[in-house]
């Protein structure tokens, strides 16, 4: 990375190799907040013995609703040396991992990339899953090619109005259609029996009240990725209890304008379904609605999530727990 960083599509050009932060928040330093084996993701890359997922500091997006807000977008994190990223990563396939899933990790592409050539290096065998907000550019995939296995983007929404509310980002819809047909491009599908080894998973959040939106989302999906990735149409939304200060509530209140900040209602959920069987999708994943919020992550607890749906070993503040 160049002096000036210019590794995602914000460009906001500042030193990070020299200790200055960027707008994801980060220095090119690479940080993490916790690291566990995590139940909650689909089930070709859950499988039975949990997701590898390491979880880290910072984000190229603000988004409004972020459940990890504490660790995208407050910094909480630490310092991970290479040698204690390899650790973590073999002990994670040592409990039986089926994957390495790095979540938020874009703005951190050029050090990731080499810290994966340390862990397979070391001994790591099982595939490597970049779960991402799909904001980010070619170029900085391109570095992730030789060392990457699995993508898990996002397609958060495909209305500039809604991306510029949410996450500051009017070119969001048009850099992630670019990232995933990249992805999907280059990774087909490859599973063991179940299980993902190669390949694409597109996520799509729905946002209650905006049905218009998930329409377009999924008219896109068809067309590029039907066949070719795997489709995940998410209806978990949850409204989150944010902490912070005055300012920093006061823009998220602002911003949470631009759609229903509420669960996702029956009928609603009913329309889904009823969308999903008119698409006709090859494969594609669908949650049961639910009203149980426990899942909302915590990252100042050892483990931030229940224990149902992960097994934490180690945590920014405490360093490894098991």
């Amino acid at each position: 990375m160049s002096g000036q960083c210019s590794l995602c599509p914000r460009k906001c050009a500042v030193n990070r190799n020299d200790g200055q932060h960027g707008f994801c928040g980060e220095s090119s330093v690479v940080r993490i907040a916790s690291a566990g084996l995590h139940f909650g993701e689909e089930p070709p890359v859950t499988g039975t013995g949990g997701s590898g997922t390491i979880f880290l500091t910072g984000c190229t997006l603000r988004c409004a609703f972020c459940q990890n807000y504490q660790i995208s977008q407050q910094g909480m994190g630490k310092d991970i040396s290479y040698d204690e990223f390899v650790e973590i990563c073999l002990r994670l396939q040592q409990m039986g991992a089926h994957n390495i899933n790095l979540v938020t990790g874009s703005h951190f592409a050029p050090e990731l990339a080499q810290y994966i050539r340390f862990a397979k290096e070391a001994g790591l065998t099982i595939p490597v899953a970049w779960n991402s907000s799909a904001y980010e550019s070619v170029e900085a995939l391109e570095l992730l090619k030789d060392e990457v296995d699995i993508w898990l983007p996002d397609l958060k929404t495909l209305n500039p109005i809604m991306s510029e509310s949410l996450f500051a980002a009017p070119d969001y819809p048009q850099t992630a259609k670019k990232a995933i047909r990249w992805m999907v491009q280059h990774y087909p599908i490859e599973k063991d029996g179940e299980i993902l080894k190669k390949g694409v998973i597109i996520r799509h959040l729905f946002m209650p009240g905006r049905m218009d939106d998930t329409i377009l989302a999924l008219d896109w999906l068809k067309a590029h990725a039907d066949g070719k990735a795997l489709i995940s149409l998410m209806s978990q939304y949850t409204p989150v209890p944010f902490t912070g200060s005055s300012a920093e509530l006061a823009r998220r209140k602002k911003a949470l304008e631009a759609f229903q900040n509420r669960l996702v209602s029956e009928e609603e959920d009913t329309q889904l379904r009823e969308l999903i069987d008119s698409y006709e999708f090859e494969c594609l994943f669908y949650q049961d609605l639910s009203d149980d919020t426990s899942w909302l992550p915590d990252f100042t607890r050892p483990q931030p999530f229940s224990n149902s749906l992960s097994n934490t070993i180690w945590h920014w503040e405490k360093g490894f727990i098991s």
